[in-house]
């Protein structure tokens, strides 16, 4: 049995390099050529097959074993946020406005640490590894855009993985759920058309603004109303935008939020619900309105067996007390792409270091995380490419 926890925490200083230096350059969804450049060098020097650009400006790393299959997935997204961080610590963010304030700084370096581990075991396991570097998972298609230039063909993944660190969850603990983890994303847009007019004289306009809070209300039934107790949904108006003077009654009215999902008769249930509301509640005040809805990511669904089988591979290195198995939660990730093409698992890895959330300008992780998430990578990497 090879000690891949031991080998991780060989090559600790580096994996914590890597992500330092990710950390302080971080680059923006389709723009991540520094990083992609480096994990290109990187994979190269191991030995990987490497092709470039898939996806706009993502990477993908080959390491053929002794055998053609299995063919072992595992996705790393690189891309920032667009938030200015305000951690100072010697590792923070170069480039004014961007930061890594959701770990896949980490994502990276654990990649490339994957890479290192495996590529002195070529000869030990069967199959093909495929190490996926993703731009774009902040809601920008990243993973549909690389399956659009083939990232699932030669060749196809029998097996797909991917990894998120947890900021609110503490060190050596980890979480792999069973069917449905991740939601289904969605972003919708409702404008209002209404009659514009002064604000000294409301009787001879249609109100857009009232029209538009009065839609807000009544979307908020959808959820208590029309959605089972046993299923469930989230809805979400972000955005409210009407007039710009204190005097005049705006023409129109625009609405931007977000709906979260797990089931697929439940997400068409509540688009259907949220057109029939808003037309009907603008058609009773003689205003129209425009219902646009997205659907950006899938429901991400760990396959049960493989969140069994992983389980038992995890417990070797966390212990059965630090597993989770019941685990869901209403954020979104389009490694949900990828576990529609092949049977795998999105593992959640505990990173807790001083409790500020993902997506927050003081974000930051406990780095002791990296050995961890490296080790079960490879772990199972091996282990799946030897079925």
């Amino acid at each position: 049995m090879i000690n891949f926890l031991a080998r991780a925490r060989a090559i600790e200083p580096e994996l914590i390099a890597w992500r330092r230096d990710f950390h302080s350059h971080p680059e923006l969804r389709f723009e991540e050529t520094r990083t992609a450049g480096i994990v290109t060098e990187h994979l190269r020097s191991l030995g990987f097959d490497v092709q470039t650009g898939i996806g706009g400006t993502g990477v993908v790393g080959l390491l053929q074993g002794h055998e053609d299959s299995p063919t072992v997935l595992m996705r790393f997204d690189m891309d920032a946020l667009p938030i200015q961080e305000e951690n100072e610590v010697e590792y923070a963010s170069q480039n004014p406005g961007l930061m890594h304030a959701c770990g896949h700084d980490t994502h990276v370096a654990m990649g490339m640490g994957v890479a290192s581990l495996l590529s002195g075991q070529r000869t030990e396991f069967k199959g093909t590894l495929k190490l996926v570097f993703q731009p774009a998972e902040e809601g920008a298609g990243g993973a549909r855009a690389m399956i659009r230039d083939g990232v699932l063909e030669n060749p196809s993944p029998d097996f797909a993985f991917g990894i998120h660190i947890d900021a609110t969850r503490p060190v050596g603990v980890i979480a792999i759920g069973e069917g449905p983890i991740l939601a289904a994303a969605d972003s919708f847009r409702i404008l209002v058309h209404g009659h514009g007019g002064h604000g000294a004289l409301p009787e001879q306009s249609i109100d857009a603004l009232i029209v538009a809070t009065q839609i807000v209300n009544a979307l908020q039934t959808i959820v208590s109303r029309n959605v089972g107790l046993l299923d469930s949904a989230l809805l979400s108006v972000c955005s409210l935008q009407a007039g710009k003077a204190f005097n005049i009654i705006p023409e129109t009215a625009e609405m931007l939020g977000t709906i979260r999902t797990y089931d697929p008769e439940v997400q068409a249930k509540v688009h259907r619900r949220m057109k029939e509301i808003a037309n009907h509640v603008a058609s009773a005040f003689g205003a129209s309105v425009d219902v646009q809805i997205d659907k950006i990511v899938p429901v991400a669904i760990n396959d049960p067996q493989v969140a069994r089988d992983t389980r038992k591979l995890a417990a070797e290195l966390f212990g059965t007390d630090n597993i989770e198995s019941d685990y869901r939660v209403a954020p979104s990730d389009d490694v949900a792409e990828f576990l529609n093409a092949a049977p795998g698992c999105q593992f959640i890895l505990g990173a807790a270091l001083h409790g500020y959330p993902h997506h927050n300008a003081r974000f930051d992780i406990d780095e002791r995380s990296l050995v961890l998430g490296v080790a079960f990578l490879s772990q199972t990497a091996f282990h799946y490419l030897n079925r």
